[in-house]
């Protein structure tokens, strides 16, 4: 019997195809909240992005992650997202 396949998604900043695990999901959430998704479940419009701090910064520079989310981001969540990467 084949292996099931794992799920494959492109880093938004760098277009770079990995598994769904090995990237970071940003989410929209349907109350418009800006969140780093951990679990990979929650609702709402996602993007993904590798867990290099690099992408992040590519991804505000193009503003990729604004385009993806369908939403401008403020400071403050730019702020939080940089926070939480570096961890």
């Amino acid at each position: 019997m084949a292996e099931k396949a794992k799920p494959q998604r492109t880093c938004i900043a760098c277009r770079q195809m990995q598994d769904k695990q090995q990237l970071n999901r940003v989410v929209r959430t349907p109350e418009g909240e800006i969140l780093l998704d951990d679990t990979g479940r929650r609702n709402g419009r996602g993007a993904y992005l590798c867990k290099n701090p690099e992408c992040l910064k590519k991804a505000f520079k193009s503003r990729a992650l604004e385009r993806a989310l369908k939403q401008p981001l403020s400071e403050e969540i730019k702020n939080e997202l940089l926070q939480k990467y570096a961890e």
